[in-house]
Parts: structure tokens; C-alpha cells; sequence
């Protein structure tokens, strides 16, 4: 590939790497940010606000699954084609298979778990079955919590380690 059509394919793919990178960071701050606080204070009670975010979190992994597929098809073409601007380092790619597989963890085995124990906790009447399912299911619910803000720390590393790459190859054109 050369000249002219290296040059726009590049640029669309660093393009929609930055744009799938910055929706899976910066659609989780704004969940975390935004829409939790505003479904707690908002809706009626627990039970509504709960499956109204646990709706949004779906949402979320849709789009974060979407941006996985672009950043490793990214990381991938940049590396198989030895993009000269932008190789992907090994920083990068261990961050970013980092962040899939924590992903994978959150969105094919504990998401679905907490789901579950979700439903089954607010549909039970009684107080005390009620409480225990409840806990039951917050014993799940707060390491996905946690796994969610690695990640988000994970890509907000990521942005840095891409910008400073980006930096040290511009210095190096100029």
C-alpha cells in the first residue's frame, strides 16, 4: 500500500481507533458520572432504578464490545502492515489485551451472574429472603464495579501511552 491511499487509510484507522478508544473510556465516566447519580436520585426506588441501569450497563458492553472489535482490528492491521507513525508497541498491546480480557470477564461471566441474582433478589417479597438475595447479589455486583474502574484506568493509561507515542513520532518528523 502507498502514497495517497496508505496515507487516508491511516488516517481512518487511527481515527476510529481514537473514537472506539474514547467511547469505551469515556461512555463509563459519564455512566459512573452521570447516569448512576441521576437514576438514584431520579426513579421511584431500588428496584426500578436497578434494572434501568442494569439495562444502561447492557448498553454499555454492546458499545464497548463495538470498540474492542475496532481497537484490536486497529492494533492489528497497524502492526501486520509495520505502520511507520504508529507501530503498536508492546505497552499497548499488553494494556489493551488487558482490557479485553477484563471485558470478556465483566460481559460473558460476571454480568450475566449478576443479572441473575438481580432479577431473583427483587422479585422475592419477603424482608429477610429479600435482604440475603440482595447480598448475594452486591457480592457480585462490587467486583464488576471494580473491574469496570480498572478498566477505565486502564484506558485512560492507554490514551497516554498512545498520545506519547504520537508525540515522540511527530518530534522525530518535524
Amino acid at each position: 500500500m502507498e502514497g495517497r491511499a496508505f496515507l487516508w487509510t491511516s488516517r481512518i484507522c487511527l481515527t476510529l481507533e481514537w473514537l472506539a478508544l474514547g467511547l469505551w473510556v469515556g461512555g463509563l465516566v459519564v455512566l459512573v458520572a452521570a447516569v448512576i447519580p441521576a437514576v438514584f436520585n431520579t426513579f421511584g426506588g431500588q428496584d426500578s432504578g436497578g434494572f434501568f441501569l442494569t439495562r444502561a450497563f447492557e448498553g454499555f458492553n454492546r458499545v464497548v464490545l463495538g470498540s474492542m472489535a475496532v481497537l484490536v482490528a486497529g492494533l492489528a492491521w497497524r502492526r501486520w502492515i509495520h505502520h511507520p507513525a504508529m507501530p503498536p508497541t508492546f505497552a499497548e498491546m499488553a494494556v489493551l489485551g488487558t482490557m479485553v480480557l477484563i471485558a470478556g470477564i465483566i460481559i460473558g461471566v460476571l454480568h450475566p451472574q449478576a443479572v441473575a441474582l438481580q432479577v431473583e433478589a427483587f422479585a422475592i417479597k419477603d424482608e429477610a429472603a429479600r435482604k440475603a438475595a440482595l447480598a448475594a447479589f452486591f457480592k457480585i455486583h462490587m467486583p464488576v464495579r471494580a473491574l469496570y474502574m480498572v478498566n477505565v484506568c486502564l484506558g485512560i493509561v492507554l490514551t497516554g501511552i498512545r498520545v506519547n507515542h504520537t508525540l515522540r513520532w511527530g518530534k522525530g518528523q518535524a
